[in-house]
């Protein structure tokens, strides 16, 4: 729309307004509540949702960074960090089907971190691959192997948790860091960006051969998953028929969509999950109150002026066009504050925790929707009190 023509449309707006608006606008202090029951609605929704995100990116950081055409994990794997191991030997199985180039072992466990500063322990994540076939599209992690291949050293998640001492920091200014993992004296030999989660505190990112000095001489026989890269001519769909016609029921093989969804369809599951989901309802249902009663009041304070409207001609549907408009303001008007102060929170929230929290535009239409919804759905609840006002009223 070029600037003249929302002149004139602002102009005529304000020369003569709709009468949902004019009706919404002749009580202030009532208008003031209805946004505000709106807007902290959508708060409400955006907190939820914005946790449920946390809860989704937090498990699924290591998913979105495999380099892998196809995965396999265990069948009794539900969730990464909760998952079983299976045999490395039917990653040998697989590496031999035709059409798979390479099948790349990957190794994580909790590790038990001593801050070298105030000798608290946290709980990490630690991470592990051979150097020689990196599996993570880390650019930071992919450019320090060297590093890792050097015996106890690792990489340290410059978003860890502040539990873990000011790492980052200290590196940052040429200091060396070295500290113990479950009782194993360890160097930090450099940083890399990943992001903390509600699951653990940090990441730490090894060769297999550290991983073997921490977890034990047998922790290289069991993996935790196959990242398996596919000839370039290879077809997905034969080669996964192919592995799961050869590997035993034990494993299972996932395209990386798959393994996200699998990721994210058990935690929607947990009671995490279902808490946030039933906390995003429960802004729906305060919404609909707040504005049902707003709406409510303001048919009832003008249910002679709709009788008069009615005896004038005026259709029942027309006058509920009216209060669907009036529906419809308070779903655009209070969701703008809603978004303003959500986007704030979620700033504050990532800043507080380390945990990536950004206003994805998914969520944004997801909330708006929900308000449009919310709104519309009063609107239907006060139309009863609507079809009640008779013209006999006025008289």
């Amino acid at each position: 729309m070029n600037p003249l023509a929302f002149k004139v449309l602002f102009k005529r707006f304000c020369q003569e307004p709709p009468l949902g608006w004019a009706q919404l606008s002749h009580q202030k202090m009532r208008l003031i509540v209805a946004l505000t029951g709106v807007a902290f609605a959508d708060i409400l929704i955006f907190t939820m949702l914005g946790f449920q995100d946390m809860l989704y990116e937090g498990s699924t950081f290591v998913h979105k960074h495999l380099r892998a055409d196809l995965v396999l994990i265990s069948q009794r794997t539900e969730a990464l960090y909760t998952g079983r191991p299976f045999s490395r030997r039917h990653l040998y199985q697989a590496n031999a089907v035709d059409g798979v180039a390479s099948a790349d072992p990957f190794y994580f466990g909790g590790g038990w971190w001593v801050n070298p500063w105030d000798k608290q322990g946290t709980e990490v994540m630690v991470l592990a691959f051979d150097p020689a076939r990196p599996i993570l599209d880390l650019p930071e992690v992919n450019q320090q192997l060297d590093q890792i291949k050097l015996p106890n050293v690792v990489l340290l998640d410059r978003k860890s948790q502040p539990q873990l001492g000011p790492v980052a920091k200290t590196l940052e200014q040429g200091a060396t860091v070295t500290t113990e993992v479950s009782g194993h004296r360890i160097k930090v030999g450099g940083l890399f960006t990943l992001g903390s989660s509600i699951f653990t505190q940090g990441h730490l990112i090894t060769s297999d051969w550290n991983y073997l000095r921490l977890y034990g001489a047998d922790s290289l026989d069991a993996v935790n998953l196959g990242a398996l890269t596919l000839e370039p001519n290879a077809d997905p769909a034969t080669v996964r028929q192919t592995l799961e016609a050869q590997l035993p029921e034990e494993v299972k093989v996932l395209t990386p969509k798959e393994f996200i969804q699998s990721e994210i369809t058990f935690w929607t599951s947990q009671p995490g999950g279902v808490i946030f989901n039933f906390g995003a309802i429960m802004g729906l249902v305060v919404g609909i109150v707040i504005v049902n009663q707003v709406l409510y009041s303001d048919v009832n304070d003008h249910l002679p002026e709709y009788a008069t409207l009615k005896a004038m001609g005026y259709s029942d549907r027309s006058l509920l066009g009216v209060v669907f408009q009036e529906a419809a303001i308070l779903a655009l008007l209070g969701f703008v504050p809603g978004y303003s102060v959500s986007l704030g929170m979620y700033r504050l929230l990532s800043s507080l925790t380390n945990i990536p929290l950004g206003m994805r535009l998914a969520v944004a239409l997801q909330v708006f929707t929900a308000t449009v919804v919310m709104c519309m759905v009063s609107a239907a609840i006060a139309m009863r009190k609507l079809r009640s006002a008779d013209p006999a009223d006025v008289f």
